[in-house]
């Protein structure tokens, strides 16, 4: 595909939806992975194994056994070992900063109200197959389940290539399935006879996936639809075009609908960058001041925002819909994707206006901890009127009872 060229002087955040229209839109799949979904949860691992076996085209065993788990970190190359070690102790050091802790309000009639953060019970990692492994994946779910404190992380990876298995052993998971597609969501949202149901699925996947996350999405706990990966790179004097253009062909390697976009004030920086995309969609895109270039990131809201050049690396407090943003010179995207320590799993297609990253929140809850006492009285003088008034006679009665002790 070529590179499309775009003016965003008039309307920015008409042009960034004109720079999403030109991945290609994915024919509707919603009826066939209705039909697999509804097919495994009621049919369970009958119905499971012949979807493996069509689409996976995968025999034996669901779950890999822990020898061959070992055996694959064993015979692991010991450079993609340390480089993935790296990648695990930065993404677990961020991920717990992000950890909440339990709050305690007291209030002024005398009740406390406690905020529980408390971690799932089991959480599912999907790891899409396709192309080559993803060793990053593993890591970047796994690790931000365990940091979390779930207890139980399995990883569901169709293929079961040997960096998969090996990445899964160097992560801790508890327990590996050969499997992948819808089938393999539903399996993980309502358990079969041999998948156990999670609580929370995440990671990315094909169309065919993400659409069954969002079917399951009222039974389990999703971290959000991840679409086909994108980039914006805004810069301004002073950033260099070699550089943009290796962080736009990057990112292209990504393929069938991703986006990688270059925007700036300044017309011979975006004539100077040279990028092949692929199958991949590129556009560059002139703005005549750097606010107007800052206005198009904003509206695009970029599943990843590079800043190049001092005046538009100084834009950075000002950003507030990216998935992630790196900034300066040497802060490519790549590093994100592998070791900076910042999540890869990210909000994509617009989705960075209301969504984040991957991380610890999606794989724990708050839960309330009341504890009234005496306060009871005070309180049920103020609440009984409020429930009469919304006709629940009985609510204002269980609270009322209890004014005088509860006689």
């Amino acid at each position: 595909m070529g590179v499309e060229r775009f003016s965003a002087g008039v309307d920015p955040a008409a042009t960034a939806d004109r720079v999403h229209a030109l991945a290609p839109g994915a024919e509707s799949v919603a009826d066939a992975v209705r039909e697999i979904v509804d097919d495994v949860r009621e049919h369970g691992d009958i119905a499971l194994r012949r979807y493996v076996e069509r689409f996976d085209r995968a025999e034996g065993d669901l779950r890999v056994p822990g020898e061959t788990l070992a055996a694959a970190l064993d015979a692991l190359d010991p450079a993609v070992r340390a480089g993935l070690e790296m990648a695990i102790a930065n993404v677990r050091a961020v991920a717990e900063a992000d950890l909440g802790a339990d709050v305690e309000v007291a209030l002024p009639q005398g009740q406390t109200v406690r905020l529980r953060d408390v971690p799932v019970g089991r959480a599912a990692i999907y790891v899409p197959g396709g192309r080559a492994p993803y060793p990053s994946t593993v890591v970047m779910g796994v690790v931000t389940a365990r940091a979390a404190g779930v207890e139980e992380v399995v990883v569901c990876a169709p293929g079961a290539h040997p960096v998969i298995l090996a990445t899964c052993a160097l992560c801790g998971a508890d327990a590996v399935f050969s499997m992948g597609g819808a089938h393999a969501v539903a399996a993980l949202a309502f358990g079969t006879e041999t998948v156990p149901r999670a609580d929370v699925i995440a990671g990315p996947g094909n169309l065919y996936v993400q659409e069954a996350k969002r079917l399951v999405s009222g039974h389990v706990g999703i971290d959000g639809f991840a679409g086909p990966s994108d980039v914006v790179v805004l810069a301004s004097a002073g950033a260099d075009p070699a550089l943009v253009s290796i962080d736009l062909a990057a990112q292209a390697e990504h393929g069938t609908g991703t986006v990688v976009c270059a925007v700036s004030p300044e017309p011979a920086l975006l004539d100077a960058i040279e990028i092949d995309p692929g199958e991949a969609v590129a556009a560059l895109v002139d703005a005549p001041d750097l606010e107007t270039a800052l206005a198009f990131a904003e509206a695009f809201a970029p599943e990843h925002l590079e800043l190049m050049g001092p005046d538009a690396e100084a834009l950075a407090p000002r950003i507030r819909t990216a998935g992630a943003l790196f900034v300066g010179r040497e802060s490519g995207t790549a590093f994100g994707d592998y070791v900076a320590g910042s999540n890869h799993t990210l909000p994509t297609g617009g989705a960075a206006r209301f969504a984040s990253q991957l991380g610890p929140r999606h794989f724990r809850r708050r839960m309330s901890e009341v504890r009234i006492g005496p306060a009871a009285a005070a309180l049920a003088r103020a609440a009984a009127p409020i429930a009469r008034a919304e006709g629940f006679v009985r609510h204002a009665a269980s609270m009322e009872v209890r004014e005088n002790g509860g006689r």
